[in-house]
């Protein structure tokens, strides 16, 4: 799942979610109200929707803001 999310045998729920964190992550200005359908279509409360962008958008902040400042990764993590 670490290098291709797509290969692995995820529940439908777990599918979406993770389409809708690549989309969020890649191509935020592509989103609209059908994509949070998606993800409310496949059972996902609003709270569990605003804490999933919570996670990602965390994430994403913090990975540029180290990228940014040439953070060096720690030793146990691979580049």
């Amino acid at each position: 799942m670490k290098y291709d999310w797509k290969t692995t045998d995820l529940s439908q729920e777990d599918k979406a979610l993770c389409t809708w964190a690549e989309k969020l992550t890649l191509i935020p200005g592509e989103m609209d109200e059908s994509d949070v359908h998606n993800l409310e279509k496949v059972g996902f409360s609003q709270n569990a929707i605003s804490d999933a962008a919570q996670v990602i958008g965390y994430f994403n902040y913090i990975n540029r803001i180290a990228d940014g400042l040439g953070v060096d990764l720690e030793p146990e993590m691979e580049k």
